[in-house]
């Protein structure tokens, strides 16, 4: 399938990092899909005129990695699961091709509105420098010497941005999680994200996902990571979403079975 995909991408017109610097899109409303990774190859065939592919040294197929930070009673993760507006998530991210890191906030607001904030950062650093002390201060609620690293996770991201500029749309595939020593894999999912500055009527990749019969998804990789990797967290709210992962996998998540 990976081969299948690469082949696919390559129809695609590329677009460089440099020339995405009208598309950031840092405050925006973001629209989530998933489904079987099967799937994709034909969606890519259908919408590889209305979008170019970011290509950095001639790959298209880029690797991520990423350490989401949280308080010591998970309070972003609480907040998330409980459905709270107003939330943060705190991670360092490694844009491994380009050998960039951020680290970055995503709040999610109450007008259903993601915005990102971030710095330069070195990814492996676990503790925060005095300027990155002073960023997570003016961005979140949290003390940031309350943080600590809680998830790691890896995957590769092909990002696609629209011949128009209005959006820019990623697609993740291989996702591995891993946290106090438990990893879990879940290579056989694609996750769609539109991230536009309004919603995603008109939207080339959301009107050929609505023919396929994929419908909108929530899906968080902090969430459904912290889920799969701990067995003690509170999972009530994402179980009917294990469930639906572990039918299009064929993989048994069975930690959720462990504390209901």
């Amino acid at each position: 399938m990976h081969n299948v995909i690469v082949k696919k991408s390559n129809l695609f017109e590329p677009i460089q990092l440099e020339d995405m610097k009208d598309v950031k899109l840092m405050d925006r409303t973001d629209t989530k899909y998933w489904f079987h990774v099967s799937q994709l190859a034909d969606l890519l065939e259908e919408i590889r005129d209305d979008y170019f592919v970011l290509e950095i040294d001639g790959q298209k197929l880029l690797p991520y990695s990423t350490t989401y930070f949280d308080t010591q009673n998970n309070g972003m993760y609480t907040q998330h699961h409980n459905g709270k507006l107003n939330r943060y998530k705190v991670r360092r991210r490694s844009y491994v091709s380009s050998g960039i890191s951020f680290l970055e906030v995503k709040q999610k607001t109450n007008k259903g509105r993601t915005i990102k904030e971030r710095i330069r950062t070195e990814y492996d650093n676990p503790h925060f420098t005095t300027r990155e002390n002073e960023f997570l201060i003016k961005q979140i609620p949290h003390d940031p010497n309350e943080l600590s690293p809680v998830l790691s996770n890896r995957f590769t991201r092909l990002t696609l941005v629209s011949k128009n500029y209005n959006e820019r749309c990623t697609i993740d595939l291989n996702l591995e999680f891993e946290s106090k020593n438990k990893t879990c894999r879940l290579d056989k999912i694609a996750i769609v994200e539109i991230k536009s500055e309004g919603n995603s009527n008109g939207s080339p990749i959301a009107s050929a996902l609505f023919e396929k019969r994929i419908r909108i998804g929530g899906f968080s990789k902090y969430c459904i990571g912290r889920v799969v990797t701990d067995a003690q967290i509170k999972r009530n709210a994402f179980k009917g979403k294990i469930r639906r992962l572990e039918k299009a996998t064929q993989k048994n998540l069975n930690l959720y079975h462990q504390n209901s």
